[in-house]
């Protein structure tokens, strides 16, 4: 009886995990009749030749011929072969569960302060340099960039492919943005849509910037980030804790800016104003990250790898099932199949 109710129950779970292959059945039944037909009129001959000169020209057949025809060998060996390609299943068995990989935005700013000198050579080549490292410590991570100024721009979605993020980050310069402005509000809805669009969940965001215009639409904007657990971390762009000098020629276009903190002297030079690091802390706060300098790249890279690396083993616990795929067995009597078709004098 429990044998019985066994069977039962494996009868109640078979099903075909690929049906659509079943199609082709009726299909391959019809072109083995034909072909049987075919080869019983003599293969088309027989309308274009006399019957008795089509006797004399034929060639004498082995004995095994007239025993048996191949065709129906051949439906069941394409019976099998469709039946195995559908995937008969009733039993489940254990399946590695697989990682989504986490996503990385990161959050460039490419307002005319960022040419200031105070981070040697200048603050947004010390930023592409930071994106270097974090570029190389994305494994297993997707990374999209995102720049802004007035107005923020896709550099790159989500991806895996470092290379070209890398590749497309080096000509970076605020002399490439359209309009000069620092709304850092937008740029991180932009990021939160790159994550979004993904089949990631969490994630972090990376704000490499000097200082910001719009606290308050950043700030929230960051609050939101933080709701869908994706952590927004500020790497601080420039010094901190003294104004930087940079002449006429390094800063060609300073003194016709807005947004930036500058006081022009009368050579045309000009002192930039620290970063606002109470500001940026704000921003942190609000993503539940927090502030770094260029001298903490280490520990920045180090958070974002520990996510990756939690979710890896945290998933390593996961129990996973799926459908045990049966077709495999009917593969040895297809080849056995296949090979008694093979004998010479059937075709």
């Amino acid at each position: 009886m429990a044998l019985m109710a066994e069977w039962q129950a494996a009868l109640a779970r078979f099903h075909f995990e690929r049906p659509w292959w079943l199609l082709a059945v009726p299909l391959l039944l019809a072109l083995a009749v034909w072909l049987a037909r075919r080869s019983a009129s003599g293969h088309g001959w027989g309308a274009l030749v006399d019957a008795p000169l089509l006797e004399a020209l034929r060639l004498p057949e082995p004995t095994i011929a007239t025993r048996s025809a191949p065709w129906p060998w051949l439906a069941l060996a394409w019976t099998l072969a469709v039946l195995a390609l559908a995937g008969p299943t009733w039993q489940r068995e254990p399946a590695a569960a697989n990682a989504t990989p986490d996503g990385w935005v990161v959050v460039l700013d490419l307002s005319p302060s960022m040419l200031a000198p105070d981070a040697a050579p200048n603050r947004v080549s010390r930023a592409r340099y930071a994106i270097e490292d974090v570029l190389r410590a994305a494994q297993g991570a997707r990374v999209g960039l995102v720049v802004f100024s007035a107005e923020p721009y896709t550099v790159t979605p989500l991806t895996d492919d470092v290379a070209t993020v890398r590749g497309l980050t080096g000509p970076l310069s605020p002399d490439l943005m359209p309009g000069s402005g620092d709304k850092l509000g937008p740029a991180l809805a932009m990021a939160q849509q790159l994550l979004e669009r993904s089949t990631t969940r969490g994630g972090h965001v990376v704000v490499l910037t000097d200082g910001y215009a719009d606290p308050e639409q950043a700030s929230a904007t960051a609050q939101s980030l933080r709701n869908r657990s994706t952590t927004v971390n500020v790497l601080a762009i420039g010094g901190a804790g003294r104004s930087a000098t940079a002449g006429p020629k390094a800063l060609p276009d300073l003194a016709q800016t807005t947004d930036v903190d500058a006081t022009v002297q009368a050579d045309g030079s000009a002192t930039i104003e620290p970063v606002d690091l109470a500001r940026l802390q704000q921003l942190a706060r609000a993503g539940g990250g927090r502030v770094f300098g260029l001298n903490e790249m280490p520990a920045l890279l180090t958070q974002l790898q520990t996510k990756v690396t939690r979710n890896a083993i945290a998933l390593s616990d996961v129990e996973a099932e799926r459908w045990r795929d049966a077709g495999v067995w009917l593969l040895p009597p297809l080849l056995l199949l296949v090979s008694f078709l093979a004998r010479r004098g059937w075709w």
